[in-house]
C-alpha cells in the first residue's frame, strides 16, 4: 500500500506510526506540531500537514542547526557548528501523539533532533535524557518522576505608564482559599479535561499563595514520559488560557513582589518492582548526596533563567540552601513522607521551575544522583529546621544565573555528561541571557519571561 499523495509505503511504517495516520484521519487533524525544547527552555517546533504526515513521520521536518543557539530573546549566539550552515531533522516520536483539545484541528508529538542520516544529534535535549535513562538502567535502576508546576493566571494588559505589558492576576485570593476555586473554576475544569484527554492524569489542584497563582499536579511517570508530559502541560496551560481570553504564565517570578512559580521535581528510584528509596538507605543517601554535591551546578539547568533566581530566596518555601530534610519545605531536597498505607516515599527537588528545559534538567539530575550512588556520597545530617534560622551554617544556592553557570562550568561530571557541543551551546545561550537582562530594569525582565514561559 502506498499513500497516493506522498509515495510513502505505509507498510514500512511501524505500528505506532500507522496508528497516528489513522487517528489523524479519523479525528480531522489538519496540522501536527512536532515539538522540542531548546537550550533557552523555550518550546519550539514546526507542524506537518496531514497530507504529508506519512512521509514526515519517518523523514522528520528540516531544521537549521542554528536554532539551538537561539536565546529566549530570539538572539542568535555564535556557537561553532550552529551557524547558517548545517541541517537537522525534527523527528517525532509517534508514541507521543495527542490531539490538542484547546486547538481544534491540531495535534502534537514530542520530537528528537536528528542528523539527516537519522543518527542522534549531539545537541538534542531529548536524547540527553534518553542517554541518562539508559545509563541508569545499566546500573539496575529506573526512575519515576513528576514535575509539580505552579503558574499565574490573569490577563496581559498594557502598562498605563507606557512600559512593557504586565500580567494582572485574575484574583487576589488567599492561599488555598475557597474563593480562589470559584474565581478560576471555568478555567480549571477546561484545563483538567484538556490534560486528561492527552493522557496526563491529574492528581490534585488548588489555588496557591500568590494572586492568581494556581497549582495543578499530574501523576508520575517514567523519566522520559515525565519530561514529555511537562512539555504538553506547559503548552496546555497556556493554550487553554489563550482561548478563554486570559494569559497564563509559568515564569518563575512573573510578579516581582509575589510568590514565585516553581515546578518541584519529584523522584523515586526503582529496581524491578522495589522502591529503592524505601528499601535501601545507602543508595537513597548516595542519591541525595549526589544531588547536594552537584546542586550549585544543577541550578543552572533546573532553574536556568535570570528570572528563576528571584524565586530562590529564604523563607519562600522555594529553597535557598543546599540541604535536605524530612518534609522540610525550606530544604533544597525534601524527603517526602508516603501518602497513605499504599504510598511510596520520594524525593522532592525544590530548586526547579518551568523555565528550564525539562529534558536537560531531569537528565542532569539523574547524572548527579548516579554519581552520588557510585561514590557513596554522604549527604550529611538531615536538617529539620528552617536553615535560614541558623545563619552561616548551611551553604547557599547560587543567587544569580551567572553564578550558577560558573558552578556548572566547574562541575566535571555534568560538563562531561552534557558533551562538547551541548555544553558550549547551553553556556553561550545562557550567558547571553544573563548579559541581555543585566542592563535592563525589572519590568523588562518580567515582561520577557511572562510572555515566553
Amino acid at each position: 500500500m502506498t499513500d497516493r499523495l506522498t509515495g510513502t509505503r505505509l507498510h514500512q511504517l511501524d505500528a505506532a506510526a500507522r496508528r497516528v495516520l489513522e487517528r489523524a484521519e479519523l479525528e480531522g487533524i489538519e496540522l501536527i506540531r512536532f515539538l522540542y525544547a531548546d537550550h533557552a527552555g523555550v518550546i519550539r517546533g514546526k507542524a506537518a500537514a496531514r497530507s504529508r504526515l506519512a512521509e514526515r513521520l519517518s523523514s522528520g521536518i528540516g531544521h537549521t542547526v542554528a536554532m539551538m543557539a537561539m536565546n529566549m530573546l530570539d538572539q542568535l549566539q555564535e556557537v561553532e557548528h550552529m551557524g547558517p550552515v548545517g541541517e537537522v531533522r525534527i523527528v517525532p516520536d509517534a508514541t507521543t501523539y495527542v490531539p490538542l483539545p484547546y486547538a481544534p484541528g491540531a495535534a502534537a508529538m514530542l520530537s528528537d533532533l536528528r542528523m539527516p542520516d537519522g543518527s542522534p544529534w549531539a545537541a538534542c535535549p531529548r536524547t540527553f535524557l534518553k542517554d541518562a535513562v539508559a545509563e541508569l538502567r545499566a546500573e539496575g535502576y529506573t526512575l519515576e518522576a513528576a514535575f509539580e508546576p505552579e503558574f499565574t493566571l490573569g490577563r496581559r494588559l498594557p502598562d498605563p505608564s507606557g512600559g512593557p505589558d504586565r500580567l494582572v492576576p485574575i484574583d487576589d485570593s488567599l492561599c488555598y482559599a475557597a474563593i480562589g476555586f470559584d474565581t478560576a473554576h471555568d478555567y480549571a475544569i477546561k484545563l483538567v479535561r484538556a490534560l486528561e484527554t492527552q493522557g496526563l492524569r491529574v492528581e490534585h489542584y488548588h489555588p496557591e499563595l500568590g494572586p492568581g497563582q494556581q497549582e495543578l499536579s499530574i501523576r508520575h511517570a517514567p523519566a522520559l514520559r515525565a519530561a514529555d508530559n511537562h512539555v504538553l502541560y506547559r503548552e496546555t496551560v497556556r493554550g487553554v488560557a489563550l482561548r478563554m481570553q486570559m494569559w497564563a504564565s509559568l515564569a518563575p517570578k512573573p510578579l516581582a513582589d509575589q510568590a514565585g512559580n516553581g515546578a518541584h521535581l519529584h523522584l523515586s528510584l526503582w529496581s524491578d518492582t522495589r522502591n529503592v528509596f524505601a528499601s535501601d538507605n545507602e543508595v537513597r543517601d548516595g542519591f541525595i548526596g549526589g544531588l547536594l554535591a552537584h546542586l550549585p551546578a544543577l541550578t543552572a539547568l533546573t532553574c536556568g533563567s535570570v528570572n528563576g533566581f528571584r524565586r530562590l530566596a529564604p523563607r519562600m518555601w522555594a529553597s535557598a540552601y543546599a540541604v535536605y530534610g524530612p518534609d522540610n519545605r525550606e530544604a533544597a531536597v525534601r524527603v517526602c513522607s508516603p501518602l497513605g498505607e499504599s504510598g511510596e516515599p520520594n524525593l522532592e527537588l525544590k530548586p526547579s521551575d518551568s523555565a528550564a528545559n525539562p529534558y536537560l534538567s531531569l537528565g542532569a539530575v539523574i547524572h548527579a544522583g548516579l554519581d552520588g550512588i557510585r561514590r557513596k556520597l554522604d549527604p550529611g545530617e538531615a536538617v529539620e529546621v528552617d536553615p535560614d534560622t541558623r545563619p552561616g551554617r548551611y551553604p547557599r544556592l547560587p543567587s544569580s544565573l551567572d553564578e550558577a553557570l560558573d558552578a556548572l562550568e566547574a562541575d566535571e561530571v555534568l560538563m562531561e555528561a552534557l558533551g562538547p557541543l551541548r555544553r558550549s551551546a547551553y553556556l553561550a545561550v545562557k550567558r547571553s541571557e544573563a548579559a541581555a537582562f543585566a542592563g535592563k530594569d525589572t519590568s523588562y525582565e518580567l515582561f520577557h519571561h511572562l510572555r515566553v514561559f
